[in-house]
């Protein structure tokens, strides 16, 4: 039989893989996280006529006379350039902006993908749009997390509760007027809380003395009292830190000019309880929730993979992809640290298919494969000339 019968076959089967392939990216072109992939074809086996002959006294040297025996599909190849961002403004959606992929467990088995459409289950769990668990740090009970501990299934229960913590700092900032009478006296409070989270007064009362200031702080049925002096260019002299009850009370930023009375609660440590409301993300996949007590907590936060090979991932489905022994092994970290790329929220990467280039490649595969089809039917009419020889 000819050889050009069969190269021509492998012509069809190379060019009907590489339609299969370019398909499959069309179909996808809207699915959020998914990255195009390219046929890549390579000749097979020559069939050697002649050899190469060595030159020699009187004689030029010969190349070899080879006759190709087809073309095969040397693999499929995966591009993990960045598509497109697509703003959802729902909180739960996430981006990867560079390289990374989400780690996600599913049945037992650790997963990787690019999809960040995420939501969560009856139980609080983050989970993917096919149930798989979305993996992460779990913060302690003040916020802190460890991202150098093993992973955990990322949950953010509306029951999460902010634990209530006592006020051990408070300070006040302002200026106190050295130009005011003796005998004057300034009323400021700020609240603090007990490790209950009961909230109760500061209250601190300052009295214009000959030398400066008398303090008499009071939390409740607990007080004490102190004193302060200013230097004449308005600098603390004496004082400026006192303890009331389990409070240290920090004064340490007060001036004392003349013609201002600015003096004021700034901050303390202290909170009450309060509940879940809602979260965010940072750039680099913290979980960031805003309790009902009007503060802010880290929850959590979103653990990213790196690979040194990405394109030897095996896909799964369902936008995810497994190790392969080509991938190397995932290297799991925070997002935005040792090459991973940074997390924004409220929007997903679209598909990185590119609709003209896919389009081409459809037009040279149809004629890559009429081309091989034509080296068929030319083929079989060389054999039916033979066979005619005969009649």
């Amino acid at each position: 039989m000819l050889r050009s019968l069969f190269s021509g076959i492998s012509g069809l089967r190379a060019h009907q893989t590489m339609l299969d392939v370019t398909g499959n990216n069309i179909a996808n072109v809207n699915t959020s996280g998914f990255k195009v992939s390219q046929a890549q074809f390579q000749d097979t086996l020559s069939q050697v006529l002649t050899n190469a002959g060595g030159a020699q006294a009187g004689v030029g040297g010969t190349n070899p006379a080879q006759v190709g025996l087809g073309v095969r599909t040397a693999g499929v190849s995966t591009n993990f350039q960045q598509g497109a961002a697509q703003l959802t403004n729902k909180s739960t959606d996430m981006m990867i902006s560079g390289d990374g992929f989400f780690v996600v467990s599913k049945g037992g088995e650790q997963l990787y993908s690019r999809a960040g459409a995420f939501s969560f289950d009856s139980t609080g769990q983050l989970v993917t749009t096919d149930g798989g668990l979305v993996q992460g740090w779990a913060a302690d009970a003040t916020g802190v997390i460890d991202p150098n501990g093993a992973l955990t299934d990322l949950r953010l229960p509306i029951a999460t509760l902010m634990g209530a913590a006592a006020t051990a700092n408070a300070s006040f900032e302002g200026n106190l007027p050295i130009d005011v009478a003796t005998g004057t006296v300034l009323n400021r409070s700020i609240e603090v809380y007990n490790a209950a989270g009961t909230v109760s007064a500061l209250d601190l009362a300052f009295t214009r003395t000959a030398a400066g200031w008398s303090i008499s702080a009071a939390i409740g049925a607990t007080n004490t009292t102190s004193t302060m002096t200013f230097n004449a260019d308005g600098t603390i002299a004496t004082g400026g830190t006192f303890t009331v009850g389990a409070v240290d009370v920090d004064l340490s930023t007060l001036t004392g000019f003349a013609g201002l009375s600015t003096v004021a609660g700034l901050e303390q440590d202290g909170r009450s309880a309060g509940t879940l409301q809602s979260f965010t993300i940072n750039s680099d996949g913290t979980l960031l929730g805003s309790f009902s007590n009007g503060l802010k907590q880290a929850v959590g936060r979103v653990a990213l993979a790196a690979f040194t090979n990405p394109s030897g991932l095996e896909k799964a489905g369902n936008s995810a992809y497994r190790t392969s022994v080509n991938s190397g092994d995932p290297q799991v970290g925070t997002a935005g640290s040792s090459g991973r790329g940074s997390l924004t929220g409220g929007a997903l990467e679209m598909s990185n298919v590119d609709l003209s280039a896919e389009f081409t490649n459809l037009i040279i595969a149809q004629r890559g494969f009429q081309a091989n089809s034509r080296v068929i039917t030319t083929s079989d009419e060389v054999l039916q000339e033979l066979v005619n020889l005969k009649r």
